[in-house]
């Protein structure tokens, strides 16, 4: 495992999950903890990986798979993922040469909680 602490996003100290956007105004420490977050995922490449990780069966996947995707060199695809384990997005574990990545549990739902209006909530892209 990751010997990074990595801090669940989206949930309060008492586990309850935070308020969606439209219930509430966003505190100032609340909404620089989440633009970290939509940062890391304002970029496509980690909107890939991101996607890639969380469809792929078993829930986790090798970055030797996630590599031959795109156009881009092995550090390139590497500096990526570190951007979104940082965000607390994803984790990591080495396992001999190579490195399984993961969608951390609950962060995706909760991310479209926050998100989610009750007017919005059948609405698709």
């Amino acid at each position: 495992m990751s010997k990074q602490e990595l801090e669940v996003i989206g949930q309060e100290a008492d586990g309850a999950c935070c308020q969606g956007l439209a219930s509430a105004p966003l505190a100032e420490d609340r909404a620089v903890e989440l633009a970290k977050v939509f940062k890391a995922l304002g970029d496509p490449v980690r909107l890939r990986l991101l996607s890639m990780i969380a469809s792929r069966d078993g829930g986790e996947v090798c970055v030797c798979e996630l590599t031959p995707a795109f156009e881009l060199s092995q550090p390139t695809i590497s500096h990526h993922l570190k951007l979104l384990r940082q965000a607390g997005l994803i984790d990591c574990e080495r396992r001999g040469t190579w490195v399984y990545y993961w969608v951390l549990p609950g962060v995706l739902d909760r991310l479209g909680a926050f998100l989610t209006t009750p007017e919005s909530a059948g609405v698709t892209w």
